[in-house]
């Protein structure tokens, strides 16, 4: 097993892209710690993994506070006695639709959400790696920080910032041994977000236009970005840090 015995937090796990990493992830021998805002879908990713003979504990936390990321934090040492991974999974974005009709809630929310949660688990994941002598990152970016379309500014932002703040993390942490890599995924219709990364219901006609654009002719999948975090996670990435894994079928524009 590629990931035996490693502890490792997935935010945002329960449902969707995290859901998929959390249950990868234990299929290769990892002690998942599920979080979610929602207690429904991460205790049921929970009593999946464990059912199918993984490892795996439920933790309620809210990523942009800082308390409940440090009792996330904690909870995971408690459990499993070490932190190996923290996987910034949790995200959000507003509606599709003009720059200047998002509203100044929905901004904060998708900052805080997309990056402050980054900010929130450095502080204190750290800490705890330094005295391990090393850990790793991996936060869930987005094409749409690298490749922004029109009517998601403010969400292509704030997955630029993810970019560039993994990117710098990697250079000031890596004398710790602690590395910091991205995911950029590609639109995964089937996530809770789908709709709102539309601008509206998934018409067979919206789909069609966003797989266009997608030169291997399909969406990204939960497993596709599972396997990247895998990868990431993994022994064989001990000498990766600082990348952005693009996972979006070579995305053109």
């Amino acid at each position: 097993m590629r990931l035996k015995d490693k502890s490792i937090i997935v935010t945002g796990a329960g449902s969707g892209i995290g859901e998929g990493i959390a249950k990868r992830l234990a299929e290769e021998g990892a002690q998942v710690t599920v979080n979610d805002l929602l207690p429904a879908g991460g205790e049921r990713v929970t009593a999946d993994i464990v059912a199918a003979g993984g490892q795996a504990s439920f933790v309620q936390a809210d990523v942009t506070r800082g308390a409940d990321m440090k009792r996330l934090i904690d909870s995971a040492l408690g459990r499993y006695g070490r932190l190996d991974v923290v996987i910034n999974n949790a995200g959000w974005t507003h509606r599709n639709q003009s720059a200047l009709s998002v509203g100044e809630d929905e901004f904060d929310r998708c900052y805080a959400v997309n990056v402050k949660s980054i900010y929130l688990s450095t502080l204190h994941a750290v800490p705890v790696f330094k005295r391990q002598g090393g850990g790793c990152f991996i936060n869930i970016a987005s094409t749409a920080g690298v490749r922004p379309r029109p009517g998601l500014t403010w969400y292509n932002g704030s997955k630029g910032a993810a970019i560039i703040t993994s990117k710098s993390l990697a250079a000031e942490l890596g004398p710790d041994n602690i590395r910091v890599n991205c995911i950029n995924p590609v639109m995964n219709p089937t996530t809770g977000l789908g709709e709102l990364f539309a601008g509206g219901e998934l018409t067979e006609e919206r789909l069609a236009r966003f797989r266009a654009t997608i030169p291997l002719g399909r969406f990204s999948t939960a497993l596709d970005v599972a396997n990247a975090a895998l990868y990431l996670a993994s022994d064989e990435a001990a000498f990766i840090s600082g990348v952005c894994i693009e996972v979006d079928g070579a995305r053109c524009v």
